[in-house]
C-alpha cells in the first residue's frame, strides 16, 4: 500500500504539479506537520519490517530507517528544509515534476521489493 500510495503521490505531481506544491505546503504547518512525522515514522517501521520478506532485504531496510529518521527529525527540521525544497519548486513546474517522477521510480521500487518472491521451479 505505502508503494502504491508513493506512485500516486507521484503521478498527482507530475500531473498537476501546481497542486502538489500547494499539498506539500499545506503538510509544513503545525500541527499537520507532526501528523506528517507520524505519518513519515510509520511508513518506515513497516518498510524495515517488510524488508526480510522483500526481493530487496538491505535496499528496503535502508530505505526505512531513512524515513524513520527523516520522520523523527520533521518537526525539528522540516519546515525549513520545506522551504528550501519549496524555494527549488518555485523555479518551475519542471523542478517539481522532477521530484514526482523521483517519487514515482521510489514508488514503483518499493512495489517491486515488496512483492513476492519468484520461487525456482
Amino acid at each position: 500500500m505505502i508503494g502504491i500510495l508513493v506512485v500516486a503521490l507521484g503521478i498527482f505531481g507530475l500531473v498537476l504539479p501546481d497542486y502538489f506544491v500547494r499539498l506539500v505546503h499545506l503538510f509544513q504547518a503545525p500541527p499537520i506537520i507532526y501528523v506528517a512525522a507520524i505519518v513519515r515514522i510509520t511508513f518506515g517501521i513497516v518498510l524495515v519490517l517488510a524488508a526480510p520478506a522483500s526481493r530487496a532485504t538491505i535496499a528496503l531496510r535502508i530505505l526505512g530507517i531513512v524515513i524513520v529518521v527523516g520522520g523523527a527529525l520533521t518537526p525539528f527540521i522540516g519546515v525549513r528544509l520545506a522551504d528550501l525544497i519549496l524555494g527549488w519548486w518555485s523555479w518551475g513546474p519542471g523542478i517539481v515534476r522532477a521530484w514526482a517522477a523521483a517519487a514515482l521510480l521510489l514508488g514503483v521500487f518499493i512495489i517491486y521489493a515488496t512483492g513476492h518472491k519468484r520461487r525456482a521451479a
